[in-house]
């Protein structure tokens, strides 16, 4: 078996080895390799399929809960932080090809490429097992994540979460510097956010608001790992 045949066995998942080859590529090392296919589309329709499936459970286990709720729910949990633990969970980043810059600037770890990545794996299960299977396949992987429920207020507003939990743990007020990368029409920022003046977590996005609320939320994460 190579790697990709035991990550699909770890998984329980009977991809074939060429479509997990697809999931697991990143634009960079397509990039870097003769424009060879990546796993942007997969990425895209595994999205939409982690979506439903999490939608469907939430409606369909918490029938006492109004829409509010059950939105703040459902953002938490597809989240890129809740995917990127998912991720290094099961070690999904040893398997992800990457291009030499992203590997020197540890891809394998970073939250968004690893969010990515497990939604790439997703559609990949869906288009070669099916609705079911594929439904099947993101419950076992975000079912764990539910035993944490504070995790839902942390989603809905990490920034204000952060800031409460680093004054509560003596880490003092949460700082934000933002980064920008790409044209004008399709940038992209980058956040990183620190306490006591030291770097604790990063964040993307395709606005600034968006790339602090994800470093707050993977700071939020960390300070609870370590709480």
């Amino acid at each position: 078996m190579d790697g990709h045949e035991d990550l699909a066995s770890q998984l329980g998942i009977p991809v074939s080895p060429e479509l997990l080859e697809l999931a697991l590529t990143h634009r960079s090392f397509a990039y870097e390799n003769g424009a060879l296919p990546h796993n942007e589309r997969l990425e895209f329709l595994g999205d939409s399929i982690l979506g439903q499936a999490v939608t469907v459970m939430l409606y369909s286990n918490y029938p006492d809960l109004d829409e509010g709720e059950l939105a703040k729910r459902r953002a938490s949990l597809v989240s890129s932080v809740a995917l990127a633990e998912v991720a290094r969970s099961i070690g999904l980043g040893a398997h992800i090809r990457l291009g030499h810059g992203e590997k020197l600037t540890g891809g394998d770890d970073k939250s968004s490429i690893l969010a990515d990545t497990v939604e790439a794996v997703i559609g990949a299960v869906y288009i070669d097992c099916g609705a079911d299977e594929a439904t099947a396949f993101v419950l076992r992987l975000i079912l764990p994540l539910m035993d944490n429920p504070e995790r839902f207020g942390a989603a809905m507003d990490p920034k204000t979460s952060l800031q409460e939990l680093a004054a509560r743990t003596g880490r003092g007020i949460p700082s934000y510097q933002i980064t920008d990368s790409g044209p004008d029409h399709s940038k992209r920022f980058h956040a990183t956010v620190s306490l006591g003046g030291a770097p604790v977590a990063s964040g993307d996005g395709t606005s600034k608001k968006q790339a602090e609320m994800a470093a707050a939320l993977e700071a939020w994460t960390n300070l609870q790992l370590q709480a």
